[in-house]
């Protein structure tokens, strides 16, 4: 048995969490920043960043307690190395090299990204890793920082098949909430606000799906954008506001649950498109968005009979540690660990393996 201490501070979630063997999450503990970023409308990096500080200490104290374990149990520390804002990222990355030079553990550096798409198979879902029948799988990674389709086969291997070629997902549904005043974060007050709206009533633009008629180039099949859908956006309120420059009431749920649904719909079609044409066995969603319930409901409707969905659970699609401790065991496992002087990074590097299979 092994217990991997995890560690996540890649943006405004201060997370720990123990798992043992790379799937049983024995606590998860998570201090959200959300009500000091509302006030600025989106996360503030060196904000971000000083939260961490007064945050991390607790937050292990307390995911420690939670497990009813000791530092001295403790495996390895594994930690978000990137992507993410680097002010935030090398709080948490410094904070755990302390923890593991001053217990004598090793230090495992975790790509989040590549956690994300770990975190769908905890809690008792680890056996569908183990499964054949399960691969080549497609991983749909969408949040406010990546929007992108994964293939993973079998052994490990690994290609991104499409990116966002301008704004992520997340962040457009960030931007379109502040635009129409609805509050921080988006995600969730964009979801609340369409309930009961007409997603139908008003046409936002799906870009890089052929839906306005232009062909599309074969290198953006698989890719996303929305800047589009935000401009348009943009300019519908202008075209409809009232003399305080906002919506009227009876236009702002139509007008969410249509924004909504035009992200929502991209989303789909591509994952599908995709999911076809890789003939893929099953499909996974992670990642903040993930958390959408009308995605999650539009992908289970639109995955074909003999392919398996597997939709992350909702506390571990937003940022946390338990992902990130469970990936951990992967490397630990090997024997593969992190050097006390490496740096954070910022961008999401090229992706070829995945630590998690091809053992």
């Amino acid at each position: 048995m092994s217990l991997i201490l995890g560690i996540e501070s890649s943006c405004d979630e201060t997370a720990a969490a123990v798992v043992r063997d790379g799937q049983d999450v024995l606590s998860s503990s998570v201090a959200s920043q959300i009500a000091r970023h509302a006030v600025h409308g989106g996360v503030v990096p060196e904000l971000a960043a000083r939260e961490h500080l007064v945050a991390l200490n607790p937050v292990v104290e307390s995911a420690l307690r939670e497990a009813g374990v000791t530092m001295a149990q403790i495996d390895a520390v594994a930690v978000t190395q990137g992507p993410g804002l680097i002010p935030a990222l090398l709080v948490g990355l410094s904070f755990a090299k302390g923890l593991a030079m001053g217990n004598g553990k090793p230090l495992i550096g975790i790509n989040h990204f590549i956690a994300h798409i770990y975190g769908a198979f905890l809690d008792g879902a680890h056996e569908a890793l183990e499964d054949p029948a399960s691969y080549p799988l497609l991983a749909l990674v969408v949040s406010g920082g990546h929007t992108s389709l994964m293939l993973i086969e079998a052994d490990g291997r690994a290609r991104q098949l499409g990116c966002t070629i301008d704004d992520a997902a997340g962040e457009a549904l960030d931007k379109g909430a502040k635009l129409l005043g609805l509050g921080y974060p988006g995600g969730p007050v964009v979801q609340r606000t369409a309930e009961g709206g007409d997603s139908s009533r008003f046409e936002f633009p799906r870009p890089l799906t052929g839906a306005a008629g232009k062909p599309l180039a074969p290198e953006n099949l698989y890719n996303f954008s929305f800047s589009g859908i935000k401009t348009a956006l943009l300019y519908h309120v202008r075209n409809h506001a009232g003399a305080d420059g906002k919506l009227p009431p009876e236009l702002l749920k139509d007008t969410v649950a249509s924004y909504q649904e035009a992200v929502i719909d991209v989303l789909a079609r591509k994952t599908m498109l995709a999911a076809k044409n890789f003939h893929v066995k099953t499909i996974v969603a992670a990642g903040g968005v993930a958390c959408n319930s009308l995605l999650r409901e539009r992908l289970t409707q639109l995955t074909p009979p003999g392919v398996r969905l597997r939709l992350a659970e909702r506390k571990y699609c937003t940022d946390n540690a338990a992902m990130v401790g469970g990936l951990g065991w992967h490397y630990f496992r090997r024997g593969e660990f992190t050097s006390l002087d490496a740096d954070s990074y910022a961008r999401l590097p090229a992706i070829t393996q995945v630590p998690f299979l091809g053992e």
